[in-house]
């Protein structure tokens, strides 16, 4: 949602049929530039105008990346004359639409967005020389974005299509089943998220600092969200060292891949149906079953662990750290307890429990890969946030969307030009 990419209007798709179907080839488009993409320095980005919103520009953002190519590369900005991210990109070329619509959702994760006017700053940007031509018209989430110009993959010409939504607004929906609950999500990475009342309103101006972020949630609400960089991953790059380890003390010619390689014949023959995939690569990297065992027969430890690895946007170059090591609590048990009781801190650091209680929060939803495979890290979470937890229902993005479509929608539609892009 953070993403960018641009296109031509008129020369972005052609439609043509593959069998029974309708489907859309890009065409005068860019590669996508996504949120992971690192190029906007702090130096860079603290020489950007300050923005006229409660939320902060970080790299990755789409406004960040278009500041950056307008500096550095502006000719490669010419060709195009829109914007948005690749869900916005989709949405117009099922609707035909010559200017992309971008739900409020997506625009506030781009930064320089006022989510009280629902506006962007075009004063501001413009006055920076920032080409506001290739902004999206922004409308709010759950809004109808236009009809389905052609028929695709099954699905009628003439369908309503919505605005392209906030992923993580949508894995929050897809399972907050009442107000009073939050979402903590533990998969690659960590984000715990809860409703605001109704009315509140962010503060004016944007805190770098603030280890909590305010996005525009549905019917004009916020949700309060701490998002760490450092969740899974962190699992999965200590057992990425470990292999290494092994592979450099153990007999010449053993390679970290055969150490893994064995490792994912152990998971195989527990888990028959694993062919190697994306999914399977990540458990095995993750959640080796002897780890987790080993920390479960440990139930405390003294070893302090501030995961960090990745640093986190509030405190960008506060990295990992370890402490408290004695000859006593060096055992992989010791060192694993104390790895996920780190991860679990660190989100709780940035929105402890008692600031959840003040908003009224009652109870927490665990989800997440992470964290529905490693009991022990659900133990540590338990510990963290002293709040009844619920397990089992899976943050789903994807019926997030639907579901706010079926129950928000239709509010009200977008009114935009229609015609093949």
């Amino acid at each position: 949602m953070h993403g960018v990419m641009f296109w031509k209007s008129h020369q972005a798709c052609s439609w043509s049929k593959s069998g029974p179907h309708g489907i859309f080839e890009p065409q005068q488009v860019s590669r996508l530039i996504t949120w992971q993409d690192g190029r906007c320095t702090n130096s860079f980005l603290a020489s950007l105008p300050r923005p006229e919103s409660h939320l902060s520009v970080a790299t990755g953002f789409g406004s960040a990346t278009i500041y950056w190519l307008l500096r550095h590369s502006p000719e490669f900005l010419k060709p195009y004359s829109a914007a948005g991210t690749i869900q916005d990109y989709v949405v117009a070329m099922l609707c035909g639409l010559q200017r992309p619509v971008m739900s409020d959702h997506n625009a506030a994760s781009w930064g320089y967005f006022n989510t009280d006017s629902r506006s962007w700053n075009f004063h501001i940007l413009e006055e920076s020389g920032f080409p506001t031509h290739l902004l999206p018209d922004v409308a709010e989430a759950g809004a109808i974005a236009g009809q389905s110009t052609h028929q695709w993959f099954g699905i009628p010409q003439g369908t309503k299509v919505g605005v392209a939504l906030g992923d993580l607004q949508c894995s929050v929906y897809s399972c907050m089943s009442r107000s009073t609950d939050a979402v903590l999500n533990i998969s690659t990475s960590v984000q715990l998220a809860a409703s605001m009342p109704p009315g509140f309103k962010p503060a004016k101006c944007s805190d770098p600092s603030a280890p909590v972020a305010y996005f525009p949630y549905f019917n004009r609400t916020y949700l309060g969200v701490a998002a760490s960089l450092n969740g899974g991953n962190v699992l999965a790059t200590f057992v990425t060292m470990l292999a290494q380890w092994m592979a450099d003390l153990g007999p010449a010619g053993l390679s970290r891949a055969q150490v893994e390689a064995d490792a994912f014949t152990e998971l195989e023959k527990r888990q028959p149906g694993c062919t190697g995939g994306l999914e399977c690569q990540a458990e095995r990297l993750e959640q080796p079953s002897e780890m987790i065992q080993t920390a479960l027969a440990q139930t405390d430890t003294q070893l302090t662990i501030n995961p960090t690895l990745l640093g986190e946007r509030h405190l960008p170059e506060e990295l990992a750290s370890v402490s408290s090591i004695s000859p006593s609590n060096l055992s992989l048990g010791h060192v694993t307890r104390a790895l996920c009781r780190g991860i679990a801190q660190n989100i709780h650091a940035m929105l402890p429990s008692q600031q959840l209680k003040e908003w009224g929060i009652e109870r927490v939803i665990g989800s997440g890969s992470a964290l529905s495979r490693n009991e022990v890290l659900r133990q540590e979470v338990e510990k963290a946030f002293p709040l009844p937890f619920c397990y089992g229902q899976d943050v789903d993005a994807a019926a997030g969307a639907a579901l706010v479509l079926l129950q928000e929608s239709p509010r009200r539609t977008v009114e935009e030009p229609q015609g093949d892009s």
